[in-house]
């Protein structure tokens, strides 16, 4: 019930504010704050398919640019201030340097595909980006996977929306728990992975990083 509140409410003002409110919406979310963007991109393909007042192309393309733009300005956030801000306050969650030299090593080998499929976990998309910049993943492959990213999420969602209409919102709440608990299951076996290997992967870490 309260999902499909949610829907109805952001159709109203999608209404009245038209695209404006499915950028700012999903480009913050995307910057760092945790709002529903996936809910407004939702509303708005439902809107423009039982309407037409707006194309289903204006919808997909703002939400696009939205996630892009939004990304760069959290990366940019993460990789300015995130890293001093673990660094200074690490400690008080287990957050030691070497730790966080692992973290910068996992993103250069792995932080594609994190950044890219983070867009579809709504835990992760408001903050995969300033993730990616606190442990200083390279700035042009974050570019190119936070784009793609953001295309293949603003084009999945949309054009499911207007082309299935009220149904994909039947299935939109099952689904989006089952990613929901497999990506929790994901990161449970990656910090107990992690911890297995702590040693071996700062050896790794501090053989192809530069001390900062």
């Amino acid at each position: 019930m309260h999902h499909f509140f949610s829907i109805h409410s952001a159709g109203h003002l999608i209404e009245a504010y038209g695209l404006w409110v499915v950028f700012a919406v999903i480009a913050l979310e995307s910057a760092g704050l945790p709002i529903p963007g996936e809910t407004v991109l939702v509303a708005a393909a439902l809107y423009a398919g039982s309407t037409h007042l707006i194309g289903i192309a204006a919808v997909v393309a703002t939400a696009a640019s939205a996630t892009v733009l939004g990304g760069v300005l959290g990366y940019l956030i993460g990789r300015n201030f995130g890293r001093l801000a673990l660094l200074k306050y690490g400690r008080y969650v287990r957050l030691t340097e070497a730790r966080l030299k692992i973290g910068e090593y996992l993103f250069m080998r792995h932080g594609g595909k994190i950044v890219f499929f983070g867009r579809f976990i709504a835990l992760l998309r408001a903050f995969v980006a300033l993730l990616a910049g606190a442990n200083q993943m390279p700035w042009h492959h974050f570019l190119v996977m936070n784009a793609f990213g953001g295309v293949c999420w603003a084009s999945l969602f949309g054009l499911g929306a207007y082309l299935f209409g009220k149904e994909a919102t039947r299935v939109a709440g099952p689904v989006t728990f089952l990613v929901v608990c497999v990506a929790a299951v994901l990161v449970i076996a990656g910090i107990v992975f992690v911890r297995r290997h702590e040693s071996e992967l700062h050896a790794r870490a501090m053989a192809v990083l530069p001390e900062h």
